[in-house]
This record gives C-alpha cells, structure tokens and sequence, in this order.
C-alpha cells in the first residue's frame, strides 16, 4: 500500500498534479474509439515498415562507424587506437518520441568524439556516402542556423545533425541528457544537441508514456488539420505540441488520451499567456554561460507572446515565432477543441472525425496576400522555397503593426503551382481589417520589405540565382480561382452552402469559422457584410465598397513585386 501511496502521490514538473482520478468506462471506450479512427486513417506504419526503418538506422550507425575509424587512420592515430574510436547516430523528434506517422522523415544526430570536425562530416562523410547506392538526394546546408545533411536513405528521409563532443573516445553508455557534455562546445554543436537533449527529457517528464503518445498522435493531427501546425511559419512545431499535451499528462497523470485531449483544451483555452509553460523547473545557475531564456535578463525574452519553454539546458522559448495573430488563430482552435469535446463527453451525437474537420481557411477572409516563389530547376526550388518561407513570419509582424489591419493569418499549407510555363510555390495571408469608415491600407511597403529581405538574405548566402523569383499581391476571395485548383475552392463553397461532411481523406476544407481575435484577444463574432459593388481601374490600389455602415476601404498593394538576379 504505501508504494501504491508514493506513486500517486509523486510530482510530475512544476506543480503537483490536479487530479489523481483512474479512468472511468467511458474514458476507456472513447479512447478506443479514437485509436481505431487513427488507424482507420492509415497513419500508423506497418511491422515491415518500422522494421525497415531499424534497420535503415542500423546501416547508417555503422556508416558512421567506419567512417571514424577510417579518419582517425588518416589522421595518422595508431591503428589499435583507431580502431577503437566510434561515433553513434541518436534519434529525436517524432520518431523518438514514437509518434512519427508512415512515410515521415528521421530527425537523427551523428555524435563524434573531439578529433572530428564538422568540416570534417561534411568533406569525407558526405563522400562517403555520395557512394552509397542506398543514397538519394543528398543535401548539404552547411551554413544552416543548424548545419544539416538531408538525404533518402533507403527509400527513407533522414535529416542528420552533427556534434562534436570534448571526449578523446566516447562510452558506450553515453547519455546526451548529461549537461556537463556541453562544457567547452561551440554553439552550433549545442544547438545540433539540443533536439536530442530535449526529446530525452520529455519522455523522462510524462508520467505514462503510451497515454503521452496516443496524446500527442490526436494533438499533432488536429494541428495539422486545422492549419496551425508550424514553427517557421510562427504557429508551433512538433517539439512544442509535445511539451504542451506532456504538460497535461503531469497534471492528469492517470487519464486516458479521450481524457488527456479534453484536459487539454481545457487548460490552454485559458492559460494566461504570456505566462511560460514549463515542464520542470529551469537550474538556477548558468554553469557554462550560454545562452538561455530568461525575460528578467535578456530584454527580449520580454516580448515573447506564447512562451514554451524547452526543459532541457540551456533553456530555449521553442515559440519564439509565434505572433499575436498567429496567438489568436491558436486560441480560437483550442476553444473550438474545448465545446467539442464537451459534446463528446456529454454523449451527443458526435463522432472523433468532426474533431478533426480540416478548416477551411479560404472561406475566412474576404482579403488575401497571395506570395509566390519560383525557380528554373527542381532542386533550385526547393532551396528557394525554404528561404522563401522561412521569411513570412517577417512579413506577417510587419502587416500586424499597421492600426488598419485586425488580423493577418497565415496559411501554413504549401500550394504548388505546376503549370510547365510557370511552374511556382504559392503561399496565403488571410486579411482582417478594422471596421473603420473610410479605411485606407497601403500594403505597399511591407510588401516591398519583405521583397527586400528575401533577397538580400539570398545574396548573403549565396542561394539566389539566376531565375528565382518572389512575388506578393493583394487578392480579393473572388479572384483566389486564379491561383488556386479548382477542388480546393468548389470543396470550400459546397461546404459552407451545404454543410457537407468531408471524408477522413480530405485534408483541404472545413466549416466556416466567422470568430476573429485582435493581439489574442478574443472578440465576438464579426458579422459578414455582403459585397455590393467593385469599383477602380487596373492599378494597384483597389477600391471595395460594402453593405456596413457605407464603409469604404482602400486597399493598396503591389500588384506584382518581382525579386530576381541575372548572370553577368
């Protein structure tokens, strides 16, 4: 009896938890309900698939092993000393976490002891395995705030960090979790173990790791679905919805996932951001002096909106993107998630695949930006478009600091454009302005802005060439037809005239939402004028009149604000 009393009596993060309760029979039932509708959806891999994945891993270790071997050799080390040195691959994200869905790629880390250098992983490493047959793909982004080689291994995506720990010869237990390993590194080989360090400490944090799982599985779906699902783009990553649903765990530490979803919109429908979250408590002390967050030191820490703070040192805000109107668009998604699952406990008539309705987000606005990225080769645009993208956050706070503007949402979903004339990457801001009578808005500048970063950012590293291309207009919702297929658009319009129910499969629509937030703060639904009238010429600058209060808004926007180089 007593150790039954200690273990549910024990702590889990910062405060004690807020209920002890052991599931009832319907907790039980739903959570079975919603393991068979993921399963359903197919995002589970097969035996062969997992196995194959081990065994794509196990390849790739000993890869590393041999490569060390054969550089310590070259190094001109002893053979009996050479022969003993080793490097391992460690995982993290979600396949650490064991929540990867089938055909998602391998976050993984290769690990060397001190005479290894990075140049070192990216010269004969990335020979080494240029050679392998098994080899796709590969990538190298050596400047990279994270220095990464992408590649296909095997028919598998792997994206490998690389560190370079201060040990002659490295243990065989070596645990990445040990903080004195960060003594005496440099900062990008902290920042590479940093993914490993933080996955580890999550799953040391949650107090039943299978409930954690099945969790975060329902959780990162959900995100995905309802578009709100991206670190670059300024809502929040994978790492973050684990810490997120590993908090409700600590708190619920004896509920069932059906139990730990309706926890969790409970809790962060009224969290009081920005009020950080945290998983345990941060060391008082700074042993190796690196960088950490602490708003009472570092003044911008300050301004962090939605703080979620990792639980491995150094410390890091993990949404340190997240704007205010990306806040709101969050906040409105967790109330939805929270009178849903109060429908779903009180026994109405309601299933787990409404709770994961795909929005719909053209129906939202009446106002776009519309941004596009292009260039001449396949590769060329893939470079391009995650320069690209990694910049619209940038454009966003800058539309947030106009007074006219209520709202800018953007659209994490990428929509390729594979017309062979023009063959383009499309992204969408959604538009909500201020009810004021005769409202202009020039969106000129900030549009021309982040035109300008793009491509000094691409001049700076190098990545632009000749054919690149970035645009960004101001798009009215009767002209998205233009630019987008026609099934996103006439699945949106059926939805919203009919009320039609999707299938599990289809990822691109959802019910009209008409809530809207200003800095995260909720407002009461916003009445919808109809549109009466269009008039202006074919300049930029747009003239819209509509049915509220006379309104007359002038929106003013490039039409077309190119960004290119060309040889010399």
């Amino acid at each position: 009896m007593a150790s039954d009393s200690s273990k549910e009596t024990r702590t889990y993060g910062v405060t004690s938890a807020l209920s002890h309760a052991q599931p009832k029979d319907k907790d039980i039932e739903l959570t079975k309900k919603l393991e068979t509708y993921l399963v359903r959806l197919g995002i589970y891999e097969t035996d062969d698939e997992l196995q194959h994945r081990i065994a794509v891993l196990a390849a790739l270790n000993n890869l590393v092993k041999d490569w060390i071997v054969k550089f310590s050799t070259e190094k001109k080390m002893p053979e009996l000393v050479a022969s003993k040195m080793s490097g391992k691959v460690y995982t993290f994200g979600s396949y650490r976490l064991g929540v990867h869905t089938k055909g998602a790629d391998i976050d993984t880390l290769c690990v060397a002891p001190r005479h290894v250098e990075r140049s070192d992983f990216f010269d004969s490493f990335q020979k080494m395995l240029r050679e392998r047959k098994e080899v796709k793909d590969l990538r190298a982004v050596e400047d990279a705030y994270v220095p990464v080689m992408k590649m296909v291994f095997d028919g598998v995506e792997i994206d490998l960090l690389f560190a370079r720990l201060a040990l002659q010869e490295l243990p065989l237990d070596l645990d990445l979790r040990d903080d004195s390993l960060l003594k005496n590194l440099d900062p990008r080989c902290v920042r590479s173990l940093n993914g490993c360090r933080v996955t580890d400490e999550i799953l040391h944090l949650v107090p039943q790791r299978e409930n954690f799982k099945l969790t975060l599985r329902a959780v990162k779906l959900w995100a995905k679905r309802r578009g709100i699902y991206s670190n670059v783009l300024g809502f929040l990553g994978g790492v973050s919805w684990a810490m997120l649903v590993a908090r409700i765990c600590q708190l619920y530490p004896n509920a069932v996932a059906s139990t730990l979803i309706q926890k969790f919109f409970f809790v962060f429908k009224t969290w009081h951001w920005p009020k950080p979250l945290l998983l345990k408590q941060p060391a008082q002390d700074n042993p190796y002096g690196l960088n950490v967050w602490d708003p009472r030191v570092n003044p911008s820490d300050r301004y962090h909106v939605m703080p979620i703070i990792t639980p491995a040192y150094p410390q890091q805000n993990s949404t340190f993107n997240v704007s205010y109107s990306t806040l709101g668009v969050i906040k409105e998604e967790f109330e939805k998630g929270f009178v849903f699952m109060e429908k779903l406990f009180s026994g109405s008539e309601c299933n787990w695949e409404e709770l994961f309705e795909p929005v719909n987000f053209f129906n939202k606005y009446r106002h776009y930006i519309a941004i596009s990225a292009s260039a001449k080769t396949e590769i060329e645009q893939l470079e391009w478009v995650g320069l690209v993208e990694s910049k619209i956050r940038l454009l966003v706070n800058s539309l947030e600091q106009s007074e006219e503007i209520k709202v800018a949402h953007v659209n994490p979903k990428q929509y390729p454009k594979t017309d062979e004339s023009d063959p383009k990457t499309l992204w969408f801001i959604g538009l909500e302005f201020e009810k004021l009578e005769h409202l202009k808005v020039d969106l000129t500048f900030a549009i021309q802005s982040f035109v300008n970063t793009v491509q000094r950012q691409g001049l700076q590293s190098a990545r632009l060439k000749e054919g690149m291309l970035v645009d960004a207009k101001h798009v009215k919702k009767k002209q998205l037809g233009e630019l987008l297929p026609p099934d996103v658009l006439r699945v949106s319009k059926k939805r919203s005239s009919q009320g039609a129910r999707k299938t599990v499969q289809d990822l691109d629509s959802s019910h009209q939402s008409d809530s809207s937030f200003v800095d995260g703060e909720q407002q009461l639904p916003v009445r919808k004028g109809r549109q009466r009238s269009y008039s202006g010429s074919t300049s930029p600058s747009k003239r819209v009149k509509t049915e509220q209060r006379g309104d007359t808004k002038t929106v003013t926007a490039p039409a077309k604000v190119p960004c290119s180089v060309t040889k010399r």
